[in-house]
């Protein structure tokens, strides 16, 4: 990985107590909403220096409420920590020229407007590399830059536009979303892969480029073996509730209290299972006896498991399947979710910040046996860095 060109400028400049593994790379995020600040949100928590660049009326999330942290948006705060912001107009000649300062010493450039809407602001590809000729500039729509480039980029529109919500929910129930904005954060991911790739290869060449991210490819590509099937096999996927399409047991079942869900993926984990729940005569019915019979012959199956399963209830069953070494899982809420990380040692929640300027976050996913992950800044204010943003630039006139 190609180290910044800015970094002994930076030096303690936003007070980022930062040693990971993008420490002293300056990403200039033009970004707003989800999927942009997500994805450098993460490069973030590696180490990157990123200015947050807004509108003077700030990122849209900041007055998406409820819920709250102390007045403050919490979908904003989950995706802003680590970055400066600065505030800047760009019909003001002034704080154009700022955002063109910073676009041109940055290392990485992320933009989620709408395709050619920052031409006429001179902070499109073309003119932010003329004169910045290294930089990684990383460009989110909707749904790309040739017939959908006038399309708004929404995540909900995408989800039904790519086909997931025709797959989301019982198959007699209408259509339903995804719990959260989940191509918004593909989109996210797949672009914070671009940028490090795109920096892997300025280290060997020397040489910026254009990367460029959309939903709806996100999406399809996000979807997998259905999108697959249907290109490989002409099959259109319809919904199927809470079922997979290609195995089973694999859903939840009804207990003597609460739902458990079973995730059996191959004929040994069938086999330990009849064992454990006292049928081991199962696997020898012929409709069973492979994982395409009991794919086939679901119908069937699922009521002798559900009687099998009626007799202890979910907590129990958990505690029995997991010690036989078979997949399964109680159905939690988020708290749930969050406290069953905790049991697990897996520490989801982290104190952002330092001092007395501190709030709980969701840990970074990675983790660097030598250069780790940092949570030193909470998400900024609007236009809070403003003049430490302007020293720096002025550093290097």
């Amino acid at each position: 990985m190609t180290q910044s060109k800015h970094t002994s400028p930076l030096d303690g400049l936003f007070t980022r107590q930062a040693s990971g593994p993008l420490a002293g790379i300056v990403i200039a995020d033009f970004s707003r909403v989800l999927a942009g600040p997500y994805c450098t949100m993460l490069l973030a928590d590696m180490g990157a220096t990123v200015i947050k660049v807004e509108s003077p009326a700030g990122d849209e999330t900041r007055t998406w409420k409820p819920p709250v942290h102390e007045d403050q948006s919490t979908y904003y705060l989950s995706i802003n920590r680590n970055k400066s912001s600065i505030a800047l107009d760009f019909r003001d000649e002034t704080d154009l020229e700022t955002a063109r300062a910073i676009a041109g010493r940055a290392d990485v450039l992320v933009e989620n407007f709408k395709p050619g809407g920052l031409e006429r602001f001179g902070l499109d590809y073309d003119a932010v590399s003329h004169s910045n000729p290294d930089v990684i500039y990383a460009s989110v729509t909707g749904f790309g830059t040739k017939g959908g480039a006038a399309l708004p980029g929404y995540d909900l529109l995408v989800q039904a536009l790519s086909g997931l919500m025709s797959l989301t929910g019982a198959p007699d129930s209408p259509a339903y979303r995804a719990g959260v904005a989940v191509f918004d954060v593909i989109t996210g991911l797949h672009t914070a892969i671009g940028i490090l790739s795109a920096l892997h290869e300025r280290g060997n060449s020397g040489r910026g480029q254009h990367v460029e991210a959309n939903l709806m490819s996100s999406a399809l590509s996000g979807m997998v073996n259905q999108t697959a099937g249907y290109v490989l096999s002409g099959q259109v996927p319809t919904r199927m509730g809470n079922e997979h399409p290609s195995i089973y047991p694999y859903e939840p079942f009804r207990t003597a209290e609460g739902d458990i869900i079973l995730a059996i993926g191959n004929d040994r984990q069938f086999l330990r299972l009849c064992a454990v729940l006292g049928a081991e005569h199962l696997p020898e019915d012929p409709r069973f006896a492979a994982a395409a019979d009991r794919s086939h012959h679901r119908g069937e199956l699922r009521p002798i498991l559900q009687e099998l399963l009626a007799a202890r209830s979910a907590a129990e069953w958990f505690d029995v399947l997991t010690d036989a070494g078979l997949p399964c899982a109680p159905i939690n809420d988020v708290q749930g979710g969050i406290e069953f990380a905790q049991r697990l040692g897996l520490e989801p929640v982290v104190q952002v910040g330092h001092g007395d300027r501190t709030l709980p976050g969701i840990r970074n996913p990675l983790t660097f046996s030598k250069t780790p992950v940092s949570y030193d800044l909470i998400p900024p204010g609007i236009d809070e860095d403003r003049d430490a943003i302007l020293d720096w630039l002025n550093e290097a006139t």
